[in-house]
């Protein structure tokens, strides 16, 4: 997901300065290369349903058709450029994106993430976070905050980069160091976190539009991955730890001694007209700010619960489950009411709220940081919906499905081959909710056939992308990454970074997946009422 970075303590947005030597031969430039020749995302998706109506056309007149197994129904592709259809493709053009699964709760849930980073909390938490920590523990917590940091969407970059730089400087280590560490958790790490963010109620959208091409009143949950995105979080965190301490640490120190340069009496701040200068300090205030939003969360936990479990309460289910409850149907309320309650507490205490005018004026600004990604929501929106009338998607599926079961291939090399495929894409196209709306439509459905849950398929997707978004030259993070890294070594390039992000990559894919395989052969759920397994026909 690329909205416009923003700092959470004021609204000076990040200004991304192409290194002067941010180009390269070889494996990346290649990279670099084709992925310049991509159009947008947007226009990405306009083609691509220009290819489904030509696609159907022809499928239509080939008489493409499969049989569904689980119903023994036969699936045949259906043309777009029929009379009734070409009527259906301007009148439901609307509907199409208004019904777009993710926009809703998108919009919901920002409305409340919106209180809690422009009133300054989200920035506060994280330099509380890395600011009382002792040195034996300042890698993890730095990794950790980054990690977590995503709910603050793409401006986690710009806070935590500075402030890891800093953080490590100030007890006597590489600000190198401090960065690569900062930047490997907030872009590798961005798929899992402590606490349920938008990427969840993102992909459970995208995931619940290509489950129902199978079976229509399937829907997953925001909740879907939550039990082992959380452990994950800290097991990231722990292998981006090790990877520094044993690895870039010394790499960083190597870079150091061969070209003489001393970070010991300069001051570490984040670049010139990037970003607000940052401290890892609180002020009295900013901590007061704290408790008093810890103490709103925690009223409000104690409400949600009660509400959740009493008998007595109109929004218990004891008979049907918790599961069936409406705070858990629609958990984008209860998010986004956590969030601004939370972020409503630290503004009256801090001062960053001064009137009641100021709520409405910072919801709309974090609405602002999604409009790029809504103009992207309503060409996502008219490919699914074509996709889904032109049966391409079941197809697609189905044949595929069959193909897997005459390979029979066994779980861990399926699970290995999808991740593989999903970093690979994500070095071209770097939107997680482009990538995600692209290959859902098929991979969701067809590994539905083959017995796999669509909940289990959304989370193998999750470890595939976030590892390489530290490593392709098309997002604009990596250039991001690059300058900060220039203001502490001056002479560093792209072979440079790439040098010290690979390592980090690699570890964090090979190391999060073997940790999935463990989680899924010991049967765990990945989140409340999420299966393991689809029963296929």
């Amino acid at each position: 997901m690329t909205t416009t970075p923003e700092s959470s303590s004021g609204s000076t947005a990040a200004v991304v300065r192409e290194p002067e030597n941010a180009s390269q031969g070889g494996f990346l430039g290649a990279i670099e290369k084709i992925g310049n020749k991509l159009p947008d995302p947007f226009w990405l998706f306009v083609i691509l349903s220009g290819v489904v109506v030509a696609a159907s056309w022809i499928g239509h007149r080939i008489g493409m058709a499969a049989t569904d197994p689980s119903t023994g129904e036969t699936i045949s592709v259906e043309s777009l450029l029929t009379t009734e259809n070409l009527s259906r493709i301007v009148t439901d053009a609307v509907k199409n994106f208004i019904s777009f699964p993710p926009l809703g709760v998108i919009l919901a849930v920002m409305l409340g993430v919106a209180i809690a980073e422009y009133t300054g909390l989200l920035s506060a938490m994280i330099r509380a976070m890395v600011g009382k920590v002792s040195p034996a523990m300042l890698t993890f917590m730095v990794a950790l905050a980054g990690v977590t940091g995503s709910v603050a969407s793409d401006a986690i970059y710009v806070i935590i980069i500075p402030l890891g730089a800093m953080a490590f400087h100030a007890v006597g280590r590489s600000p190198i160091v401090g960065a690569m560490v900062a930047f490997a958790a907030s872009s590798a790490g961005f798929n899992a976190s402590l606490i349920l963010n938008i990427t969840d109620l993102l992909l459970a959208g995208i995931s619940t539009s290509a489950a129902q091409m199978v079976d229509e009143t399937y829907v997953v949950s925001p909740l879907a991955n939550i039990f082992f995105v959380i452990p994950s979080a800290v097991v990231l965190s722990l292998i981006i730890t090790a990877v520094t301490e044993f690895f870039v640490d010394k790499k960083a120190r190597q870079l150091i001694d061969h070209d003489e340069v001393s970070f010991e009496h300069e001051r570490i701040d984040a670049p010139t007209n990037d970003t607000e200068d940052i401290s890892l300090t609180l002020s009295p205030i900013e901590a007061r700010g704290l408790k008093a939003a810890g103490l709103a969360l925690l009223a409000f936990l104690v409400a949600y619960f009660a509400l959740l479990f009493v008998p007595a309460s109109p929004f218990a289910r004891p008979e049907e489950g918790f599961m069936q409850s409406p705070l858990i149907q629609a958990i984008a309320v209860p998010i986004a009411l956590a969030f601004f309650l939370t972020g409503l507490a630290y503004g009256l205490v801090t001062g960053s709220i001064k009137t009641s005018s100021d709520i409405p004026e910072m919801m709309a600004k974090g609405l602002q940081t999604l409009l790029p990604m809504l103009v992207l929501f309503f060409a996502v929106s008219q490919f699914l919906a074509w996709f889904q009338w032109s049966n391409l998607g079941p197809w697609t599926a189905i044949r595929g499905a069959e193909l897997l079961q005459r390979w029979d291939l066994p779980a861990v090399v399926l699970f290995a081959a999808f991740v593989a495929m999903v970093a690979l894409l994500n070095l071209l196209i770097t939107s997680g909710s482009a990538q995600w709306a692209l290959m859902a439509p098929v991979v969701v459905p067809m590994m539905m056939y083959v017995g796999v849950s669509p909940e289990v398929t959304q989370m193998l997707y999750r470890i595939g992308d976030s590892p390489t978004n530290i490593i392709t030259p098309m997002s604009p993070y990596f250039a991001l990454a690059l300058t900060f890294l220039q203001r502490y070594y001056r002479k560093a390039g792209v072979g440079t970074l790439m040098s010290l992000a690979l390592p980090y990559a690699l570890s964090m894919i090979v190391g999060w997946f073997l940790f999935f395989l463990l989680w899924y052969f010991l049967g765990i759920p990945l989140g409340p009422g999420a299966p393991m397994h689809y029963p296929a026909g």
